[in-house]
């Protein structure tokens, strides 16, 4: 495809993320604005709500300041008039990271994936630095550098990951094709290696995700009668518990990582000095947010064997990267099967998964108000360690431990004669060399001789 069309295209993907993004801030609020503010509620501040409500789904921080006409009447001190709000409701970057994946899947598959991705970022860039100058105001304020930069992370980091991808199924005719070649150079199966660490690690990844699905479901299903009551306590109309339950479903992705961390065992906080864990479990008075109720009053010992799921899926990520060693190189493991691969790969499985998920923490991580929300999230670091060592020992068990046996023993034995000697033995009827065109000299007619 002409490489000029795979840009446009490109840049048209780039911009619809970016304009489906904001029309997913923008309608709900137009709502708020129309049956909940009412008449005399001035229209000039919807967009840079919308605006700033967009920019903090792609990780970019607001600095609030609360003027005095809303925190006098409201008893607000004047030190929590002003803080930060970091923790990003993390769908709206979701989706724009999906769609970034796709669309430089698509650019690679037409053989201009690079030139796609930039085109993408140019446009994403473009349109962030637009919002970040139309969307200025006073109460919410961001850092014009931090308000380009971070979406434009947001899209580019997962476009090159899908033009990466398909480079490397499909090969690209540069730089990982000449990867390609300097692994076959070497030999063996250490081809496979970069990408069975990147198929393992994705698997650990996914197991964690959706277990911490299951997870935060069960915990808000187990406790709905407190997620309710703190709904009831909120005092709101209809209205008011649709917008906030259209925010809190904007952070479910958060919470699933929450729910990740929590799996893994280090857990994560709700505040300063406070924990939520499978070892222990510390809160303190939390603010009348719904979702909150989901959490944990207390422990249990039992818990900690939700520490197996990280294991489980090391497990799974090392069997199915130990299948495609014996498929992709059958003949030299039958005899031999080289430790070195194997063991580069589960160490590349825990680093990559560890390396995942603390950047996942990191996202789902940051200040959601004053004083002790200034800390919410888990630490990335205890995370990562945690899944590294879990997946690495799951890994490790598949990878390195000695392979079955029964099959090759299963097999019947190979004949003890040499070649030359198995010619020289006579033809049986069950063999095809014994035709009715060439009789064995014991099957010829014998006649008298006259």
């Amino acid at each position: 495809m002409n490489r000029l069309l795979v840009a446009l295209l490109a840049a048209f993907d780039a911009a619809l993320a970016v304009a489906v993004g904001l029309v997913v801030a923008l309608a709900p609020l137009t709502l708020l604005w129309i049956f909940g503010f009412g008449p005399e509620a001035p229209w000039s501040g919807l967009w840079p709500t919308a605006g700033r409500l967009w920019q903090l789904g792609h990780l970019v921080p607001l600095a609030v300041t609360l003027p005095q006409e809303f925190t006098v009447p409201a008893g607000i001190s004047e030190a929590a008039a002003s803080f930060t709000v970091s923790l990003a409701p993390l769908a709206l970057a979701l989706f724009t990271a999906v769609f970034a994946a796709r669309s430089g899947a698509r650019a690679a598959r037409a053989g201009a994936g690079f030139i796609g991705m930039l085109s993408g970022t140019v446009v994403v860039a473009a349109a962030a630095a637009g919002v970040a100058v139309t969307t200025a105001n006073d109460i919410a304020a961001v850092e014009l550098w931090q308000a380009v930069l971070f979406p434009v992370l947001v899209f580019a980091v997962p476009a090159l990951g899908g033009v990466l991808t398909v480079a490397w199924r499909a090969g690209d005719d540069g730089v990982v094709d000449g990867v390609h070649t300097a692994l076959q150079r070497r030999g063996g199966a250490w081809v496979e290696v970069p990408g069975l660490i990147a198929r393992g690690a994705t698997i650990v990844v996914m197991v964690l995700i959706g277990a911490g699905a299951l997870l935060l479901v069960l915990s808000i299903v187990l406790r709905g009668a407190h997620v309710l009551s703190l709904f009831q306590a909120g005092q709101v109309d209809a209205l008011g518990a649709s917008v906030i339950t259209l925010g809190q479903l904007g952070y479910v992705p958060t919470f699933v990582v929450w729910a990740v961390s929590f799996l893994a065992g280090p857990g994560f906080a709700v505040g300063a000095d406070t924990v939520v864990s499978p070892v222990g479990t510390s809160v303190g008075v939390l603010p009348s947010i719904p979702v909150l109720g989901a959490l944990p009053e207390s422990s249990s010992p039992w818990l900690l064997l939700l520490a197996l799921v990280p294991v489980a899926a090391g497990c799974l990520a090392g069997w199915v990267a130990r299948s495609q060693l014996v498929r992709g190189h059958a003949a030299d493991a039958a005899e031999h099967e080289p430790v070195a691969p194997r063991l580069v790969i589960a160490l590349g499985i825990a680093v990559t998964a560890a390396c995942a998920v603390a950047v996942l923490a990191v996202l789902a991580s940051g200040s959601f108000g004053p004083g002790a929300l200034a800390v919410v999230g888990p630490e990335p670091g205890p995370v990562a360690l945690a899944v590294g060592l879990e997946a690495g020992l799951g890994a490790a068990i598949l990878l390195l431990s000695p392979r079955n046996q029964d099959d090759d023993a299963a097999a019947p034995p190979r004949s003890p004669l040499a070649p030359q000697d198995e010619a020289a033995l006579p033809a049986t009827p069950d063999d095809p060399a014994a035709s009715t065109d060439h009789p064995a000299a014991d099957q010829v007619p014998r006649t008298p001789i006259d």
